[in-house]
């Protein structure tokens, strides 16, 4: 193929990208067209000529990452993973957005083969970007920078992801961090949904790129030689992540709706889409089609990605080969992420033995687990030393300790959240990271994902309840429990002392997806030998204490199960009959056997009283009808957490008080 035949054949396999995708949203009669069409060029270009992926193993170890942050563009993914053979028959093209397809309207983890992140929320994957980098770089230095892993994360992301504070976070710490393995691509077509970008944003986004440090390229983002030329670039930046500003004009092909905002997030038509493809050389009779050259071109280059996936696997087998045992056990601890069999029993044994916070417990603990778990990193908006989240001899990541397992944030909750995702998203860390719980409300969103993608992902979040007390409302959560709770997919675990603690830790290193870990600001006991050998937090709830033939439970959740117990020998020293069940977790809970749901909270005992220093929502389904719920559905105040205790009637006597109100009932 001479050289003009071979410029000829790459436009149209651009133009076929382009055409796909608008044939997929006029069929669905439903998606995003415009900003497919005018990135075409870049994305086809990167995916032809840099990316490095496995056509027959999606999820290779050696491959790059691809990140469409601009998730409402997925006809534009799906298309290439089409062309290139990674699982996607044209079937499934046409049947976009549709019922049970492997194409749905936005990309999905774990849904279809190649697609290496759920998006769809502005900026969010732009941000998790930011931390499968972190991840790369980590993992490259844990196996003394073999040359093997020098993967890279290319992102395509557009005007809205850059409005986003999302991004503004995470973009920053990739610039602190000097991520020169992240590649960022703005499609600045300077649309969105109401108009022009000028309505609302007037900043240099490279000026603000460049303050951050990063690497500014600017392009026109429909020259391919342009493209390619700044890829090169990006590729051989060693210091700083970059971003490629690509000029582009939205709907790129469209007569009459190509650099509109109506070309964004509705179908061309049948007419324009056919005036388009007569526009671009192809047949408007014709739809999903792909030139057989543009397939031939496609497949050759498939094959040629196929052939080095096979000669990195076979260096990475000599790697092995060569590599020590020590490097080896921490290669398989990484990327399997092991967790050792006996987790509990180590994590008990590291319990403090007097009274404490469970913030503090919760410190001593996780060092035990850093310990044991090699893929364990991560660290806290700031607040490790209230948090008590740092990793002890463990280092700081950064650009001169890649191998360092702390991860500084800084106050960045929400671009934090999204780090975690990526790194989980990474495959060989175990990530965690810590706030106060109020301030969870800043990190919905990657929660959100979190528990979509199925991410273990751990959240240890401390200051739990009113009882953080001087700091005022502002820092007491009321709802945010509430919040946890209602979203699908996520534990919740809020221990009751210090040996719960641990068992909250080892539930969490196990567990198939995100965990909430509820941490004490305040002191609690610990609950007595007797209790504790019976302990059964992997449950959910269990039974502390119970008179023979009970009349009423109690159900104590986090710190408050002290003043349940101390509630029951009132009510014991009145003659009542008492049971009194930690509930630590209510998924965990939900997640038994009906029986022994029953053994703990049998249907016969309708007199219940559950406590708990957050909103009583959600409670109802645990104490029935004729229950009580002992909360706070208001804000709190400032003051010391023991006169808070009183005023707002988490203590013993208030525990018996309501009690025999339920009685009367």
């Amino acid at each position: 193929m001479s050289s003009c035949q071979a410029k000829t054949t790459f436009k149209k396999a651009i133009d076929c990208v382009r055409l796909l995708s608008a044939d997929g949203v006029q069929k669905a009669n439903s998606g995003h067209p415009g900003m497919p069409m005018g990135c075409a060029d870049f994305a086809f270009t990167l995916w032809h000529d840099f990316l490095r992926f496995d056509p027959k193993c999606p999820d290779w170890l050696g491959r790059d990452r691809f990140v469409l942050s601009a998730g409402h563009g997925s006809m534009l993914l799906y298309s290439l993973l089409h062309l290139f053979g990674l699982g996607l028959e044209l079937d499934d093209l046409e049947q976009f957005r549709q019922w049970g397809s492997r194409t749905p309207g936005h990309p999905e983890y774990g849904h279809t083969a190649g697609v290496d992140i759920t998006t769809g929320p502005l900026a969010s994957g732009l941000a998790s970007a930011v931390g499968m980098a972190i991840g790369l770089k980590q993992f490259a230095a844990r196996m003394e920078d073999c040359k093997l892993f020098d993967q890279k994360v290319y992102v395509l992301s557009g005007d809205g992801c850059m409005m986003e504070g999302t991004s503004h976070e995470a973009c920053a710490i990739a610039g602190h961090q000097k991520l020169n393995n992240l590649i960022l691509f703005y499609d600045d077509n300077s649309i969105t949904i109401e108009g022009g970008t000028e309505i609302a944003m007037s900043e240099d986004v490279g000026a603000r790129f460049a303050a951050y440090g990063w690497n500014v390229l600017r392009i026109n983002g429909q020259c391919v030689p342009e493209i390619r030329a700044a890829l090169t670039l990006a590729q051989a930046c060693k210091d700083k992540p970059s971003i490629i500003i690509g000029k582009t004009t939205i709907g790129y092909g469209s007569p009459k709706l190509a650099g509109s905002s109506a070309s964004h997030g509705a179908p061309l038509g049948a007419d324009e889409l056919a005036a388009t493809k007569k526009a671009l050389g192809f047949n408007p009779e014709q739809s999903f089609f792909v030139p057989e050259e543009v397939r031939q071109l496609c497949q050759q280059k498939a094959a040629a990605k196929e052939q080095a996936a096979a000669t990195w696997n076979a260096a990475f087998d000599k790697f092995k080969s060569e590599a020590g045992a020590e490097k080896i056990a921490l290669l398989e601890a990484l990327l399997q992420r092991q967790v050792p069999a006996n987790i509990l029993e180590e994590l008990l044994a590291a319990v403090p033995e007097k009274p404490t916070a469970t913030r503090n417990s919760g410190g001593v603990i996780m060092q035990r687990a850093a310990a044991l778990v090699p893929a364990l990193t991560g660290g806290s908006a700031d607040l490790n030393p209230s948090t008590k989240t740092y990793l002890e001899g463990l280092g700081d990541f950064s650009p001169a300790n890649r191998s360092g397992r702390n991860l500084r944030f800084g106050v960045r909750e929400l671009g934090m959240g999204f780090v975690c995702n990526g790194l989980a998203l990474n495959g060989n860390s175990l990530p965690f990271c810590s706030t106060f719980m109020v301030f969870a409300d800043y990190m919905k969103p990657a929660l959100r994902l979190a528990a979509l993608q199925k991410l273990h992902v751990i959240y240890v979040f401390t200051h739990d309840s009113i009882f953080v007390g001087e700091d005022g409302p502002t820092h007491q959560p009321i709802e945010q429990l509430a919040m946890f709770r209602g979203i699908p997919g996520l534990t919740v675990i809020r221990p009751a002392d210090s040996y719960e603690v641990a068992q909250a830790w080892a539930q969490a290193l196990q567990a198939n997806g995100p965990v909430v870990i509820c941490l004490t600001r305040q002191n609690v006991p610990n609950l007595p030998p007797d209790v504790v050998a019976k302990m059964e937090l992997a449950k959910g709830a269990y039974v502390v204490s119970s008179d023979e033939d009970f009349e009423m439970i109690l159900i104590g959740s986090g710190s408050e199960l002290e003043c349940a117990l101390g509630g029951a020998e009132i009510l014991r020293r009145a003659g009542r009959r008492v049971r009194v069940v930690s509930m630590p977790s209510w998924e965990l809970f939900e997640q038994q056997s009906e029986e022994y749901q029953e053994s703990v909270l049998p249907s016969s005992c309708c007199q219940r009283l559950a406590i708990e220093a957050g909103s009583t929502q959600g409670w109802e389904r645990y104490v029935g009808r004729k229950g009580l719920m002992l909360g706070i559905n208001h804000f709190g105040a400032s003051g010391p957490y023991e006169r808070l205790a009183i005023e707002y009637g988490f203590t013993a006597e208030s525990v018996a008080e309501h009690a025999q109100a339920v009685f009367k009932q």
